[in-house]
């Protein structure tokens, strides 16, 4: 035995597997009936490989094939690969919407990492809401982690446009309701506008939560921006499974990396990528797993000094695979060393100075300089006032300038559905000028806080070229969506926040840059408004969502369960 392995820890799963006790006999005897040799596992680290592959989720549709990529890279380096399926949350078909499932799926991480004889974790995922649920998981279980992420999907692609999965759908969609395209372009747009496996390859929620954990030092150097199915990818995924079995050797653990300096680095990248507000509440509720205090006033104060250098839509020209081959995110970064702490570690480098090193921008256009920045301050800006106390997040970069500083009268809808059923009526009277409001639509009145806060403009303005309105709601909306749009309202409207006590034609005033959102009634008429409030029926009697509904918190929290974001230890199983 070397020096060096004298000194390494024990392997946590040589618990389950050492000795001449019962348990023991039994554990090996069943990993022999898996068809395993003991040279194959004893003594070696048993690396989960946590797969939330499914068939009814386009993003992950290729992950059966890099799990091979990854338990390939274990084995070469002298690990055990072991591959756990786990929930997939599918952005596109899960209902009411894949927020009310995040939390479950990072218990489902936890508890799957602590249960079974496993000694450090790879997670494969992307698609939205599983990037936050996998690292949350593994950040309160702190076993060594490493994500693999799923990767954009190639450039969509109608006649000779290119497309941008979900930005190009809000666009069209609201073309054909204005009557400039008919149902043959839609057919056609239908068959084009995702041509491949991976997620939105617009800096949406899912490029912006994977440059995010790629960011954090969670991921290898560039593995954010990789296409699903370029050949690089896989090279990645087996690169991943090889580093995660010298994390375990090295004991190296998300707490020693996931600290302070990573997520403030974490919210400046997601600011100079101009990238989802979603990543807000995410980023709030991992730093939270990870014992770190992480608030909307942060997201605030390091957007006045991060300039936008992606040029990437929704908020800027081009698409993923053009800002990976632009240089990525080690590009980027590379641009904006003075803002990061570099000295702070990753699971690919003792620092992340030296994982930037050498890192290069090939395209002036697709990745700004910050002397040709596309806005000078970060994208999304958090708002306060009397409508929203705990606050609210606007992305700025994404809405028509004009509508930053605006005052117009409320029109509100109670509900999504009355939304969707009424919105069209002339007798509301919408102008241009109109503030649509939309509320019970929060973590607990959605339920689940769905992405509906790009309430449609009424056709009619549509037809007469309006493409943008003041839109505020206690919902979020989906990374890939534009508009001047106030979202995550705080308290929400379903717990008596003051969007609740909106009427039709109160006057609202927006003011992003002095970040106030006012409804411009006075307190004391909003006093007997609140007195009148009656207090909603619970949306579920049993169930998860009984669970949900009980533990939930509010958005500017990080919507996680209060006994997940609860201190306190866990012991360790008993295992023998």
């Amino acid at each position: 035995m070397t020096g060096t392995e004298s000194t390494r820890p024990p392997l946590r799963s040589s618990a389950w597997y050492d000795g001449e006790g019962l348990r023991a006999f039994s554990h090996r005897a069943r990993t022999r009936q898996l068809g395993y040799l003991p040279e194959e596992h004893l003594g070696k680290p048993v690396i989960a490989v946590l797969n939330t592959w499914s068939d009814i989720n386009p993003c992950h549709s290729h992950l059966r094939e890099r799990a091979q990529a990854v338990k390939r890279g274990v084995w070469q380096a002298g690990g055990f690969p072991l591959e756990f399926p786990v929930a997939t949350l599918s952005e596109t078909f899960q209902k009411p919407t894949p927020m009310l499932y995040r939390n479950l799926l990072a218990m489902e991480t936890e508890e799957l990492l602590r249960s079974y004889p496993v000694d450090g974790a790879v997670l494969l995922g992307g698609c939205d809401k599983t990037t936050p649920a996998l690292l949350m998981g593994a950040a309160s279980a702190d076993l060594p982690a490493l994500f693999v992420p799923a990767g954009p999907m190639l450039p969509g692609h109608w006649r000779n446009v290119v497309l941008g999965s979900g930005t190009d759908m809000w666009k069209y969609w609201d073309d054909k309701r204005a009557g400039l395209i008919g149902d043959c372009e839609m057919a056609e747009l239908e068959s084009g506008l995702a041509r491949s496996p991976g997620h939105c390859m617009t800096m949406g929620t899912a490029s912006t939560l994977t440059a995010a954990a790629e960011a954090l030092g969670m991921t290898m150097p560039g593995a954010s921006s990789i296409p699903a199915v370029d050949s690089g990818h896989e090279r990645m995924a087996a690169a991943s499974g090889a580093r995660i079995v010298e994390l375990v050797r090295r004991d190296l653990r998300p707490s020693a990396i996931l600290t302070r300096e990573a997520y403030e680095d974490a919210v400046t990248t997601v600011l100079a990528l101009g990238g989802s507000t979603n990543a807000v509440i995410h980023l709030v509720a991992m730093a939270g797993r990870s014992r770190v205090p992480l608030t909307l006033d942060d997201f605030d104060r390091l957007a006045r000094d991060v300039p936008v250098l992606a040029n990437v839509r929704p908020g800027g020209r081009y698409l993923m695979e053009d800002f990976h081959f632009a240089g990525g995110l080690p590009g980027l970064l590379s641009r904006i060393t003075p803002l990061l702490h570099l000295d702070r570690p990753t699971v690919a480098h003792d620092s992340l100075r030296e994982q930037l090193a050498g890192a290069l921008v090939h395209d002036d256009d697709v990745i700004r300089h910050p002397a040709n920045a596309l806005a000078a301050e970060g994208g999304i800006a958090v708002l306060r006032g009397n409508l929203c106390p705990d606050g609210a997040v606007v992305k700025h970069i994404a809405a028509e300038p004009h509508l930053l500083t605006h005052t117009g009268p409320a029109v509100v809808f109670d509900d999504y559905r009355t939304l969707q059923a009424t919105v069209n009526d002339p007798a509301l009277g919408i102008t241009a000028d109109s503030v649509l409001v939309l509320r019970n639509s929060g973590p607990l009145g959605g339920p689940g806080m769905p992405e509906y806060g790009m309430l449609p403009i009424p056709d009619h303005l549509l037809k007469q070229g309006v493409r943008d309105m003041v839109r505020i709601s206690d919902a979020r909306m989906s990374g890939t969506s534009y508009g001047a749009c106030v979202l995550h309202i705080a308290p929400e409207s379903y717990v008596g926040g003051p969007l609740a006590l909106v009427r039709d034609h109160d006057l609202i005033t927006l003011d992003v840059p002095g970040r106030t959102l006012h409804l411009d009634v006075d307190d004391a008429e909003l006093d007997r408004r609140r007195a009148e409030l009656k207090p909603p029926p619970a949306r579920y009697g049993r169930g998860y969502g009984a669970l949900y509904q009980d533990q939930i918190t509010q958005a500017d929290t990080g919507c996680d369960f209060r006994f997940l974001a609860a201190p306190g230890d866990v012991p360790e199983p008993h295992v023998s």
